[in-house]
């Protein structure tokens, strides 16, 4: 399992640095501010959930099974969140309104919340 999650970070983190690329030069010409604004969220979170994930592979401190909860919340979280913000924003390239993933954004939030929580549970609920 740890393999798995460190190369899904390690993918994860690759795929943020060349999107945020993409969106700083490429994007630039074709998206308003707020929507690089929106797109460069969807980076962060990406970035920032690929370091927690990094993190929690090598980590003892919690069960195998619950490293395995927490990691598909957060996978699932950065596909919904991220994900949903990327084919929002770049309507204006893609000509496709994908604006009945709205719901999708907050589904995402709330599951990377819950990865949080459970990794969080864990933790404090450690015995020794």
């Amino acid at each position: 399992m740890e393999k798995k999650i460190i190369s899904t970070a390690a993918f994860l983190g690759m795929t943020a640095i060349v999107l945020g690329a993409f969106g700083a030069h490429a994007l630039k010409k074709f998206l308003s501010a707020d929507q690089l604004i929106s797109f460069e969220t969807g980076v962060k979170y990406q970035m920032y959930h690929a370091l927690f994930i990094l993190f929690l592979g090598p980590i003892t401190s919690i069960s195998e099974k619950a490293k395995k909860r927490v990691f598909q919340m957060i996978v699932l979280g950065i596909i919904f969140f991220s994900g949903s913000i990327y084919l929002l924003t770049t309507k204006a390239i893609s000509g496709i309104d994908f604006k009945f993933l709205g719901i999708i954004t907050p589904i995402g939030g709330t599951l990377l919340i819950v990865g949080w929580t459970l990794f969080l549970w864990n933790i404090l609920n450690k015995k020794g």
